[in-house]
């Protein structure tokens, strides 16, 4: 048997012709098929409006913007997520303020984003890890409660539930990820949802270089009617086009991304259902492994799965997690450690003077934790195949610790 991937996207014929379609129409940017894909993510999450843009951080990025968060101000997030959760509160200025996780959810403690709102919070980014949406309602309970508005960082998450509402509808706005290695995939790509207006149109001009949003066709798109006085060279020849109202940025998703959006979006259910499947063997195979914490979910048919992640228990340090990773990867099998935290980053810890044991649970967490591989055509061979190696490289380490 060949290596078996980390991940690997779910793509077909359906989303191959979009793609071939989209491209002999002539429109690659800005065209009907944005509209359509941000049209079927916001109805999925039960919001009103949908913005598309090149990436989840760039979502994360535009959301702090729209809100003013700036120079001065703190926001809340999880020191246990990939990089991004954070590193978006540093370029609007602001300054990040990690609380530790709760060990079962492996999501922010709600009583410790609680404690940590001062005058100074301006925003609370509530990441679900690995797709797991637990305690988002009480996170979005403590944001009401101190007015602090509740960005959901759901880029794991597209398609999840929790206590009745789609996940992507907690707090002002919701930020989606589209990498290969997510649910859906465009390539690249990303979706904030919301309900708010002003919050929209304001990403959608900064996405767009800060152009108005009323007319941001291109004038080699369509045609385009001058909007301003006779002999403006801002609006008299190329319409809002060269008109720039804010700083904006180029965080626009192309037609061909938004294409491959739309096919993948109009399977998600069976995507989501093979996900699960792929969960149910590898729970099956693993649960007699007492060395092990296998993922804790609440509610198995609302959980929408990114990644397979189990944790050694404590009596396994970093060192040995490292080489039952390594010794994976010697026998062709894609295995990873998902997430290192945050502020031991080196770029944070020069930055902030953040040391370890500054936050135990995530710290603890992420020296123990595999991601297994796992995507939506994993057959029960493969996951036996990677459970059977995991437990040829445990039993190792369980040799080694004898000696």
């Amino acid at each position: 048997m060949s290596f078996i991937p980390l991940s690997q996207p779910d793509i077909t014929d359906l989303e191959i012709d979009a793609v071939i379609e989209t491209m002999r129409s002539g429109r690659l940017s800005i065209g009907p098929r944005q509209a359509r894909f941000e049209e079927l993510v916001a109805d999925r999450t039960q919001r009103r409006l949908g913005i598309a843009i090149n990436s989840g951080t760039a979502g994360l990025h535009l959301v702090l913007l729209a809100l003013g968060i700036g120079p001065g101000d703190e926001v809340i997030t999880t020191p246990f997520s990939f990089i991004a959760s954070a590193n978006c509160i540093l370029y609007v200025g602001a300054t990040p303020v990690f609380v530790d996780i709760d060990p079962r959810s492996l999501n922010m403690n709600p009583a410790l984003v609680e404690k940590a709102i001062t005058p100074k919070t301006k925003a609370i980014i509530a990441v679900e890890v690995f797709g797991n949406p637990c305690h988002m309602e009480k996170i979005a309970q403590v944001a009401q409660r101190h007015e602090v508005p509740l960005i959901e960082d759901c880029c794991e998450g597209l398609g999840g539930m929790h206590m009745g509402k789609p996940i992507g509808s907690f707090g002002r706005a919701g930020v989606f990820g589209f990498y290969p290695n997510k649910q859906v995939t465009t390539g690249e790509g990303g979706m904030i949802v919301t309900d708010d207006d002003r919050l929209a149109e304001a990403c959608r001009s900064m996405r767009n270089q800060g152009r108005p949003v009323a007319d941001h066709t291109a004038p080699n798109q369509a045609p385009v009617k001058p909007t301003g006085p006779s002999g403006d060279p801002f609006l008299s020849l190329g319409g809002s086009w060269l008109h720039h109202e804010r700083l904006g940025y180029n965080y626009r998703l192309s037609e061909i991304s938004c294409a491959l959006g739309i096919a993948q979006m109009e399977r998600l259910d069976v995507m989501l259902e093979s996900r699960r499947r792929v969960a149910s063997l590898y729970m099956r195979k693993l649960m007699d492994c007492p060395d092990i914490i296998l993922p804790n979910v609440e509610v198995w048919e609302d959980m929408s799965w990114f990644v397979f992640v189990i944790r050694l228990n404590d009596l396994y340090t970093q060192v040995e997690r490292d080489r039952i990773i390594v010794g994976m990867r010697r026998h062709e099998i894609g295995a990873s450690n998902y997430f290192p935290p945050i502020h031991l980053q080196p770029f944070y810890r020069e930055k902030f003077g953040f040391e370890k044991g500054a936050f135990p649970l995530t710290e603890s967490v992420s020296q123990r934790t595999i991601a297994l591989p796992f995507y939506n055509q994993m057959d029960e061979t493969q996951v036996e195949l990677v459970v059977h190696t995991f437990k040829v490289m445990l039993q190792r380490e369980q040799l080694l610790k004898r000696d």
